[in-house]
């Protein structure tokens, strides 16, 4: 009832056409929040723990796809930035993809691939600014003091908005951290979804 498919993966993944039980129902849910046919592999790596893949898609749809403070382009751009500070490629393509499907530049996602720095991004200075804060969130949270975070509202952000920034941030060095331990995040290819087109409209082909 399990395959390794992802080259590299060092967990088992229960194969879509044999799933059954709450592992099915869950890859079902997947299939209809993400408006793909298949079940990204991020979700399958805890496909033989539904209980831990429960957790992982109450965080996506949690963060995704309901309505908040912050678009779901200026969550998408947290996802993608956060993945790169995190040197996650599997992570980066993915979120490239669909930072792209709802409105970013093709500019804007070559440029996270490559950039070490917010600075180094197509974006205006209050996203820059926000960026710069939640570059912490990975590398050294601790050290988030009361001015940075001061420096950042003064920037055009909304407490809110931050709230749902850092959230985003901090599932991101979860889930970047899930996949990289569990091999599946050495490269952009590994990423289903990082290889599907995307129509002029800005949506998934």
């Amino acid at each position: 009832m399990a395959d390794q498919v992802a080259s590299g993966v060092r967990v088992p993944l229960v194969d879509e056409r044999e799933a059954t039980g709450r592992t099915a129902e869950l890859y079902e849910l997947i299939r209809s929040s993400t408006n793909f046919p298949f079940v990204p592999d991020m979700f399958r790596l805890a496909s033989t723990k539904p209980a831990l893949m429960e957790t992982v898609i109450a965080g996506y749809r949690g963060t995704f796809l309901t309505e908040g403070a912050l678009s779901r382009n200026t969550k998408e751009l947290i996802a993608s930035w956060t993945s790169r500070v995190n040197q996650c490629p599997y992570c980066v393509g993915t979120h490239n993809f669909f930072l792209q499907a709802f409105g970013g530049t093709k500019e804007l996602a070559d440029a996270i691939a490559a950039a070490s720095s917010p600075d180094d991004l197509p974006v205006d200075d209050p996203t820059k600014a926000l960026l710069r804060l939640l570059t912490k969130v990975s590398t050294a949270a601790y050290r988030i003091t009361d001015e940075d975070w001061e420096a950042t509202l003064a920037a055009g952000w909304t407490s809110e908005e931050l709230l749902e920034g850092v959230f985003t941030a901090a599932l991101f060095n979860f889930i970047t951290r899930l996949v990289d331990s569990l091999g599946l995040g050495t490269s952009v290819s590994q990423s289903r979804i990082s290889q599907q087109p995307v129509t002029e409209s800005g949506t998934a082909a």
